[in-house]
């Protein structure tokens, strides 16, 4: 009815600095989309153990469906029930975004050249059971069956026995459905910008206290746009003496330990590039202070999601030009150990510092074609350099690839590169292992 919109609308004008519970999120939600329904597309990925619903909220020129060539990227927040800073700042980014749209020309390519996918809470049911906010820990970190939702994934380094909670499935499905090429996920407790691996064996190095994934180079320049672009992050000087994080980053191992992390399983089986950001010494803040983080943080959302243009993006055609989904593309040199693929509209997106590069396009069944490409920063530009790959011989589409296994992938490679009797044979091995496993 009239009276409805008009009340949805007036509450999305009066966006103010307090912590929204459900209802209110989602009748903040709801005013935003019936007052910019062209610009958003609002949708629930699922619901929380109590039932509550896991609002979603799509910005873009095309929100309500995926756009060939226009990346799509995402923020989660309050995955901590009691981390509370994030949920109330992407509210904000919302409110800022929709109407900075046709004013601000940095935010008008922005929306149309990427889709936006804010989710401002992951643990609705956490956040109403946080009944005294505290600055350190409470049991609304965790869902309603007590379960840490970052720890809840399919591990990448060993098995998680975690029963797969509601709020985890949802975001699985999530990711599984949209094509995201870059995201990050919003917590407290700490001022840093952490990235990927979070947990880590011998073939990744962590007996060196460091888990390094092919991508490092590009991890380390995601967390430092985030952490320079911050008000205050980038001093490292943490939330207390025993804490500094140089320049405001660090990998995640070598900051601590974690099994089923949410940035692990989006890089490994998302092929999405996600991060961590700890934006507050204290987990559940006084409203009063909820403007400044907001301030604080606001340059640094922006340029993040400008990172989702980088590297090179494109087509894998056959001979008809129709589109060839499930082709493996990357970049030599960096094989994932869940090999890249093409999704159904036949696309590819690789997040890659400038360079020059040599892209590898497989087509299971059929010789690879190797295009070498020079990689400009074309983050200004919106866009990442377009690269198309036309296999002349192929004139069937290949049948879908299953899946990758959710085993423990690291797990098993580590056992068949310490069965290898010399040094020389591993890179051998893990070549051989990267295309055996999955093709």
């Amino acid at each position: 009815d009239v009276v409805g919109i008009f009340c949805l609308i007036s509450v999305a004008a009066a966006l103010d600095f307090k912590y929204h519970h459900a209802e209110e999120l989602e009748a903040y939600l709801k005013g935003v989309h019936a007052e910019y329904p062209s610009l958003t597309h609002l949708h629930s990925i699922g619901r929380s153990v109590e039932g509550r619903d896991l609002w979603v909220l799509v910005l873009g020129r095309f929100p309500t469906h995926h756009k060939i060539g226009i990346p799509e990227f995402k923020y989660v927040a309050n995955m901590h029930g009691d981390e509370t800073v994030g949920r109330e700042i992407l509210l904000h980014l919302i409110d800022f975004l929709v109407s900075s749209y046709r004013r601000d020309p940095v935010v008008t390519r922005l929306l149309n050249n990427t889709r936006i996918h804010i989710m401002p809470t992951m643990n609705p049911d956490g956040f109403e059971a946080t009944k005294v906010p505290d600055c350190y820990y409470t049991r609304g970190r965790y869902n309603k069956n007590g379960e840490d939702l970052n720890r809840n994934f399919p591990d990448a380094f060993e098995n998680n026995s975690a029963d797969i909670q509601p709020e985890t499935q949802a975001v699985i499905n999530w990711i599984k459905n949209e094509t995201f090429v870059l995201s990050a996920n919003l917590h407290g407790g700490a001022l840093v910008a952490s990235y990927t691996f979070d947990n880590g064996n011998s073939v990744t190095g962590s007996t060196q206290g460091y888990s390094r994934s092919p991508d490092d180079d590009v991890f380390i320049h995601l967390a430092r746009t985030y952490s320079s672009n911050h008000a205050s992050m980038y001093k490292g000087t943490g939330c207390d003496n025993r804490q500094t994080f140089p320049e405001g980053i660090t990998n995640g191992y070598s900051w601590y330990q974690l099994e089923g992390g949410m940035q692990d399983y989006n890089y490994v089986w998302g092929q999405c590039f996600e991060i961590t950001l700890e934006l507050s010494c204290c987990k559940y803040p006084p409203e009063d202070q909820l403007e400044k983080f907001w301030k604080d943080n606001k340059a640094a959302l922006i340029e993040y999601i400008k990172q989702v243009h980088l590297g090179v993006k494109g087509q894998v055609t056959d001979k008809n030009g129709n589109p060839i989904p499930n082709a493996i593309v990357e970049a030599k040199g960096r094989p994932h150990i869940c090999p890249y693929r093409t999704n159904e509209h036949g696309e590819y997106f690789l997040l890659l510092l400038p360079g020059t590069y040599v892209i590898n396009a497989t087509v299971p069944g059929f010789r690879s074609m190797l295009k070498t490409v020079e990689i400009p920063d074309n983050t200004g530009n919106f866009s990442a350099v377009r690269q198309d790959f036309s296999f002349s011989e192929v004139s069937i589409r290949p049948t879908a690839a299953a899946s990758c296994p959710r085993i423990p992938l690291y797990q098993e490679l580590e056992k068949v590169l310490s069965a290898a009797v010399k040094p020389a044979l591993h890179i051998l091995c893990f070549l051989a292992i990267l295309l055996g496993m999955f093709q």
